[in-house]
């Protein structure tokens, strides 16, 4: 009776997932992860807002398969703990590809419970090397360069543009920042004629950060290379600036944002920081930045164009493999080119993206210039 009844029951179970996965397929799933509050939230929205203007186009154009794509939005708040429980659910809720996480710190995590559920991810602005480079993670895929690329334009930049000595290196101690300010401090060791007078992490979310300052003061340093996010960089550098030091501040795309601006103020003038190369000569950037525009009255944030990017070459993928099959949607995003805001792009067989990459630039009357 037991036996029978198990049976029974999981006939019925397997049953009402039948018509569970049946009412999943009435729509294409895609999941958006990053920091939609917190001090990190200025990073996380723009990619919101790229995702809900791009299916608001493709799905008034008739869907991707003839299906209509549903967003799922999840607030990871930049920390690794809490991407884990947005991931498990995004898969619980059926999400088909996902866009996200922003920060990589909290998209590592993340991407194994993806993996083991085989869903494609891709990040408009994760930047560990190791993320893709490790083949760790075959199912994850960015529209962003990563930070040795980053990296190194920030030290040739340091040493050959302004022509620093001895520089200081220093991070959040984050995957991201730390990630970034070792490929520089490796660069750097490098390079003759030039010293790393320092090398140290700070904590993040800090009050005072008069301690690192003080050594970079005493080491002379003629430039900092920082490795992290703007809250910490702002403070850094205001701090630096009220003691009158004119060291260079050079920084990476997790500080070229105008929320860095608007805290450091004043004292945010003349900082350089790395980002993706300007595009907005292209029309499709023009076409989507006017989007923004028309319905928020600013700018777009960070990573805006690289989640509008995401977001086609994700649905694009799926659209070309015919189904959401994992195999053959990470076949077409490796073998299918698509336009998009930041360009024509591909990916490469680790999952970076092919036609993308960083410029420096400059905080000039209160906005980042590209340095050409």
């Amino acid at each position: 009776m037991k036996t029978k009844f198990r049976t029974l029951a999981l006939a019925a179970l397997v049953t009402l997932t039948f018509a569970v996965s049946g009412i999943a397929a009435d729509t294409i799933k895609l999941g958006v992860a990053g920091p939609h509050s917190g001090d990190l939230a200025s990073y996380g929205i723009p990619t919101v807002r790229a995702a809900e203007f791009a299916i608001a186009e493709i799905n008034a154009a008739g869907g991707v398969l003839g299906k209509q794509v549903e967003l799922l939005v999840e607030d990871d708040v930049c920390k690794a703990e809490i991407a884990t429980n947005v991931a498990a659910k995004l898969v619980a809720d059926g999400a088909d590809v996902v866009l996200g996480h922003i920060c990589s710190g909290a998209t590592k995590p993340a991407l194994g419970i993806y993996k083991d559920a085989g869903i494609v991810t891709m990040s408009p602005s994760a930047t560990n090397p190791g993320l893709t480079q490790s083949g760790d993670y075959p199912n994850f895929f960015r529209t962003i360069a990563s930070d040795d690329m980053q990296a190194m334009l920030g030290v040739n930049f340091t040493v050959k543009t302004l022509g620093a000595k001895r520089v200081a290196v220093i991070h959040d101690k984050g995957d991201y920042g730390k990630g970034y300010a070792e490929f520089a401090k490796m660069f750097l060791e490098r390079t003759d004629g030039v010293e790393v007078v320092l090398f140290e992490g700070v904590t993040p979310g800090a009050v005072d950060y008069s301690a690192i300052v003080q050594k970079i003061k005493g080491e002379k340093a003629d430039a900092v290379i920082f490795g992290g996010y703007h809250p910490e960089a702002s403070k850094i550098v205001t701090q630096m600036r009220k003691k009158k030091m004119d060291t260079f501040f050079i920084s990476d795309d997790g500080v070229k944002d105008n929320t860095f601006i608007k805290v450091a103020g004043e004292f945010a003038e003349g900082v350089y920081a790395s980002g993706p190369q300007d595009v907005s000569y292209l029309d499709l950037y023009k076409k989507v930045e006017k989007l923004h525009k028309d319905k928020y009255g600013e700018d777009p944030g960070a990573f805006y164009k690289e989640g509008y990017a995401a977001t086609m070459a994700l649905l694009n993928a799926i659209e070309k493999a015919g189904s959401t099959d994992y195999d053959a949607v990470t076949k077409a995003l490796r073998t299918e080119f698509v336009e998009t805001p930041v360009g024509k792009i591909s990916f490469d067989e680790k999952g970076d993206a092919i036609g993308v990459g960083f410029s420096m630039y400059k905080v000039t009357n209160g906005k980042y210039v590209e340095q050409k």
